[in-house]
């Protein structure tokens, strides 16, 4: 009797362990478990460079390339936008998102807590001043000064390196209230000396406060990734460093680079300075033309005024040695075929100007998407269709896509090089200068759009910014 208790045991453990190991066996994997709910939740934060909802919809760098992560592994996209670094962080230590998608640096300390997929760009640590003050070009220039930082943030991290390491009497302060855009509009008002800005986001936004300038590099070269929290699990990382090593998603890293970054260097110092004051003093008089012929030819208002800057500096009676004219300057041919009487008016000017972009723009088709078909149009507009045309081909026979303006802006310069240009159609053209006009517009439109949202802001009584803020001390 005892041995067939014992038996009977043995035969109950071994099932027992057998089943144990069948239901470890089918326990599925954060990737499969994704892919069974057909959603993904990627944690990400508001700012230029990574997040942000214009009049289109929802846009930025890190959320197309999260869309495009779910398109690869066949789920829907569900976007959580974190209220602070740390309130995104704490997201995905607690589960309720699968990866964090917010330009996060990879620093030391980071890499103790959370785990990263392969790096998809570099940038380097600034100090950033107030024109006119003294320059930081050295640590030794920080101490006494007031610095402050987001809290959670990389930037922390690295002050507080940098305290431990090498300057014990370094003191800064946090905020977690406060971002990197903030952070630019204290130093540039001087209610801070300092603050530090990745090069990607001062690159983005130097336009927008033209009297911030950079001073020494603390970190260089510092990798951005997407963060994981830790796990032995390791399938969802796996699947998107696979998707990091395909080949459409390298081509799309390229398109969104210069997309969001590829014409950030056109504006300089300067150039922004005499831009915001010709904004301030002339542009209010012609906006009505601009609302109303954005209104009858399908375009953003700011795009167009940013043309007539780029074409005139908003004067009605510029003229140009080759006999071009007016806010937009048009040939006389082309006001002509336009029906605008009067090139001088700058309403007519402004609505010619307008319907001759809407007919460039037309003409190429709708197999080209937005917003590469609109730089192409103002390419066209500058340097003429069938120039434009040219460069295209060239860049189908460099092994290109004549679509995009990535790849078009590219052999447009060509045009003027002999070897390339004989074998065009239309010959000889200023290709470099149609490259700069077309970035220089692109430029000149983030910055009206940048300025009309921060007159909203203002303009909203409830949006008040209050925040916290900690002082970190000396070690000293």
């Amino acid at each position: 009797m005892l041995a067939k208790s014992v038996k009977l045991m043995v035969t109950l453990a071994t099932i027992l362990v057998c089943l144990t190991s069948v239901t470890a066996s089918v326990r599925p994997t954060q990737l499969e478990t994704i892919q069974m709910q057909g959603t993904i939740t990627v944690v990400t934060r508001n700012s230029p460079t990574t997040y942000y909802e214009d009049r289109s919809g929802p846009t930025g760098y890190e959320y197309e390339l999260a869309q495009s992560l779910a398109s690869y592994l066949g789920v829907k996209l569900n976007l959580v936008v974190a209220d602070n670094i740390g309130d995104m962080f704490a997201k995905l230590e607690t589960g309720t998102a699968d990866l964090a998608a917010a330009g996060i640096s990879q620093t030391p300390e980071s890499q103790r807590w959370l785990r990263f997929a392969a790096p998809y760009q570099n940038v380097s640590e600034l100090v950033v001043y107030r024109r006119g003050t003294q320059k930081p070009r050295d640590l030794s220039d920080l101490p006494g000064k007031m610095l402050m930082v987001s809290a959670d943030s990389a930037h922390a991290q690295t002050l507080r390196r940098v305290q431990m390491e090498k300057l014990p009497e370094l003191s800064w302060s946090e905020s977690s209230e406060l971002d990197t855009t903030d952070l630019l509009h204290m130093v540039e008002k001087g209610e801070i000396d300092f603050t530090l800005v990745n090069t990607n986001e001062f690159n983005m936004l130097q336009a927008y406060f033209p009297n911030v300038g950079t001073g020494l590099s603390l970190v260089e070269n510092q990798p951005m990734a997407w963060a994981f929290p830790q796990s032995r699990d390791n399938s969802l990382i796996d699947a998107v460093n696979h998707f990091f090593e395909e080949r459409s998603t390298k081509l799309q890293l390229a398109t969104l680079n210069e997309r969001y970054y590829g014409h950030l260097a056109e504006l300089d110092y300067v150039g922004a300075k005499r831009f915001l004051r010709q904004t301030v003093r002339k542009l209010d008089t012609y906006k009505p033309s601009f609302v109303e012929a954005a209104r009858d030819y399908q375009f953003d208002w700011r795009l167009l005024a940013a043309v007539g800057y780029q074409e005139s500096h908003w004067n009605p009676k510029a003229t140009s040695y080759t006999g071009v004219r007016g806010m937009m300057m048009l040939t006389n041919g082309t006001a002509s075929d336009l029906g605008v009487e009067d090139r001088l008016d700058p309403a007519q000017s402004i609505r010619g100007g307008s319907q001759y972009l809407a007919e460039l723009r037309d003409r190429l088709g709708s197999q080209i998407d937005e917003p590469d078909r609109t730089w192409l149009a103002l390419a066209a507009y500058n340097i003429g269709y069938g120039h434009l045309q040219d460069a295209r081909r060239l860049a189908y026979e460099m092994g290109g896509n004549p679509n995009l303006w990535r790849d078009v802006k590219d052999s447009l310069p060509l045009l003027s090089q002999k070897r390339y240009h004989q074998h065009t159609r239309h010959g000889y053209a200023r290709g470099f200068e149609a490259v700069d006009y077309v970035q220089n517009i692109r430029r000149y439109y983030d910055v009206l759009v940048w300025n009309e949202e921060q007159q909203l802001h203002l303009a909203d009584p409830d949006n008040s910014l209050v925040s916290s803020i900690t002082v970190v001390p000396p070690l000293l």
